[in-house]
């Protein structure tokens, strides 16, 4: 007989409510200090809003007028040192984290004033807002991308579902660093819905880590209704699937919020996390702006209604005043309070237009246009004093023939051994004798438990990464194939590349990713692929391509002592070539934007990259061209060594590039301009410019031998450069 069992979830999944009695068993000074928070959030964003009409924000104004319960509820229970991050609509979690800083425990919304530092956060987080020098990232942020680290604000993020793997990686680096701090991370129904805050969760719990996943349901992604888009609404189910603990509560009671928070705390010190809280909300307004959704037609007046009948401000009042924690007169000194601090912050960020009543921003608040590009990298200052070697040094040591993969995997290993913070992360970097590509062989006999095994979710464990790297960790990541570097591209770009010049600067992103390619293994279209274009369009990020074993020991040792993220590309063509190494030396830096001259010459210059650069000194020798070979090495746009390439322009005044990836893939029609510009009287004839086909490489041996440049490609070029 066919039976029928019921599956429960793994993990507790359950309702969090409060009553009247709960109130009054909570203490009078904590229910004052999350009303007076709750004021101060609404009547900042009030103040927003007014500043927005003005045209005094440049950009939107995403308010969570309606949702103030979820980000004082939730920040009631962190510490200074626990970490949170938010999406775009933050303002009252990242508010009330930031007062919260510079508030006494003993403060009483009842009878003190702000200390000259809340106010001084109030003001500026509005100068944030309204793109400001005295912001919190000078003015670069803006409503949507905020950083304080100061406060445990380590970044929010704009994209959908792009900050929840951040705080994994935030409370990878507690534990592993012995910190006890958990991390959380807020996000609407939207964001629950994507790959990225998923794979965040798996990540989390797979890892046990200290992570409250707060989902604000509010209902709307901007007009769409969460019935619209998912058959499961409760969304706390995707915590339970997931063997998380998983609270659902009011997030119209700051009460409640608080109770889930506190249960979520507390499951993470039974279990090592992570939890999850969905808070039932609602957005009074649109999406941005003040005008409400009903004036856009995707909500009913009625249904706004209903809802601010629910207002958490107005229902803390009424607790309070029937308790007689309040009086008429406390509410209104508390309103007094928060009013006054915001309208001081609008006062000194703004000034009377000349002749008119209207408010203009003074001009020496805006950023100076001459620092648009300043931050986008650190100086490099840390290689201050670092021992470093090139290949002419090899005539003077004492050396040995090691193949790539081998001096790969000790150097792995030494950088692990030097610093405790290096952790590895990547899909079966744990197994395999050192995963696919053997390079973790070594770093797993030594440190098995800084090799981390990472689910196949690229763009998840690279945004882990990213948190890990804010927080005190440097991370290297595996990359399996360079095609795989595409469905990890919103953190790539969005995430690695963009924070420090958006949050800033003045911290470093210590972030390492090893990218292995594979054009000529016929193991296809999507297997293929050499990424490094996807790189270069976005200056947040330095790129090595090594073309011998001594470069990658060298490049390796730059990249993990570099506070700025390194991308290092292997080519698996190289693994098993044997090249020249110092005995036993496996720490020397190369340092960054330095090409290597590999074979002298005064006909034409040949710019390569990876395996290309033994194929043009093949190509060279067989055409009997006197070429002069120049490995470039350092492809990002900060790190092309343009004294090198010049000197070599001005000598032959015709110039080729060499890669092997397809035609459209390629870093040198960029690089190509660039000549142009630099070098336009020297050049005797146009740059050209060797590469693949315009297709992908294929399975089939003839078709994928077709697809990629090789020295009879260079030939056909060389002979076309000096015709």
């Amino acid at each position: 007989m066919v039976t029928q069992k019921l599956i429960t979830p793994s993990a507790e999944w359950t309702r969090i409510d409060t009553e009247a009695s709960d109130w009054s068993d909570q203490p009078a000074r904590e229910l004052v200090r999350w009303f007076g928070q709750m004021v101060l959030v609404r009547r900042f964003e009030e103040k927003l809003l007014d500043l927005e009409k003005a045209g005094l924000i440049h950009g939107p104004a995403h308010v969570s007028i309606g949702q103030e319960a979820c980000g004082v509820g939730a920040m009631s229970i962190l510490r200074y040192d626990d970490k949170i991050n938010g999406t775009h609509r933050a303002h009252h979690q990242v508010l009330t984290k930031l007062i919260n800083r510079e508030t006494a425990a003993d403060f009483d919304f009842r009878t003190d004033r702000f200390t000259p530092a809340m106010d001084d956060a109030v003001y500026r987080f509005m100068a944030e807002i309204m793109g400001l020098l005295p912001g919190y990232c000078g003015g670069r942020g803006g409503s949507m991308h905020m950083l304080a680290a100061e406060a445990g604000i380590v970044g929010t993020s704009a994209i959908i579902g792009g900050n929840p793997p951040h705080a994994v990686g935030y409370a990878l680096a507690d534990t592993l660093l012995g910190r006890d701090c958990i991390s959380v991370t807020f996000f609407g129904d939207g964001a629950t819905l994507s790959g990225g805050t998923y794979e965040a969760m798996n990540i989390a719990a797979a890892q046990s880590l200290p992570v409250i996943f707060f989902m604000e349901n509010n209902l709307y992604g901007v007009s769409t209704h969460i019935s619209e888009i998912t058959r499961e609404t409760r969304l706390a189910s995707r915590g339970a699937m997931l063997g998380i603990p998983s609270f659902e509560c009011d997030g119209m009671d700051v009460l409640a919020v608080y109770h889930a928070m506190t249960r979520a705390r507390a499951a993470i010190a039974k279990t090592g996390g992570p939890a999850v809280v969905e808070a039932l909300c609602y957005r009074y307004l649109h999406q941005s702006g003040s005008r409400s959704g009903s004036d856009f037609g995707y909500r009913t007046r009625e249904e706004e209604a209903e809802w601010r009948a629910r207002d958490p401000i107005a229902a803390a009042r009424e607790r309070l005043l029937s308790l007689g924690h309040l009086s008429e007169g406390d509410i209104a000194r508390i309103d007094d309070l928060a009013t006054g601090s915001v309208a001081a912050a609008a006062a000194r960020l703004t000034e009377p237009v000349p002749g008119g009543n209207a408010l203009r921003i003074p001009a020496a608040l805006f950023p100076d246009p001459a620092t648009r590009d300043e931050g986008i990298l650190g100086d490099l200052s840390e290689f201050d004093g670092v021992r470093t070697l090139d290949h002419g040094d090899l005539e003077r040591i004492e050396t040995e023939s090691v193949k790539f993969v081998t001096a790969a995997s000790e150097t792995l290993a030494a950088v692990m051994e030097r610093d405790s913070a290096i952790v590895v992360m990547g899909e079966d970097v744990h197994r395999l004798r050192g995963g696919v590509s053997g390079f973790t062989k070594a770093a797993l006999e030594r440190w098995p438990d800084r090799v981390l095994p990472l689910p196949i979710a690229e763009n998840g464990f690279t945004g882990v990464a990213l948190g890990a790297a804010l927080n005190g960790l440097r991370p290297i990541v595996e990359i399996m194939f360079g095609d795989f570097c595409f469905t990890a591209a919103d953190q790539i770009v969005n995430g690695v590349g963009k924070v420090r010049h958006m949050f800033g600067d003045g911290f470093p992103v210590p972030l390492v990713l090893r990218v292995r390619i594979s054009p000529h293994t016929g193991y296809g279209s999507q297997h293929s692929c050499d990424p490094s274009a996807l790189f270069g369009m976005f200056p947040g990020w330095r790129i090595f391509m090594p073309a011998t074993a001594f470069d990658y020991i060298g490049m390796l040792n730059s990249a993990v002592l570099c506070n700025d993220p390194v991308v290092v590309f292997e080519h698996t063509e190289l693994f098993q070539r044997e090249h020249r190494v110092p005995v036993g030396d496996r720490t020397f830096c190369i340092p960054f934007g330095s090409a290597r001259v590999v074979r002298p010459g005064s006909a034409c210059t040949v710019l390569a990259t990876s395996v290309m650069v033994q194929h043009a000194v093949d190509a060279a020798a067989q055409a009997g061209i006197d070429a002069e070979i120049i490995d470039l090495r350092n492809l990002d746009h900060h790190g092309i060594d343009w004294d090198c390439v010049g000197a070599s322009i001005r000598k032959t005044n015709r110039v080729m590039i060499a890669e092997q990836t397809a035609r459209l893939l390629s870093m040198g029609a960029t690089w190509a301009a660039e000549i142009q510009e630099r070098y336009f009287d020297h050049l005797d004839h146009e740059v050209l410019r060797i590469t693949g086909g315009l297709a992908a490489p294929t399975v089939s041996l003839p078709l994928n031998r077709a697809a990629l440049a090789d020295a009879s490609t260079v030939r056909e070029g060389l002979a076309r450069l000096m015709a």
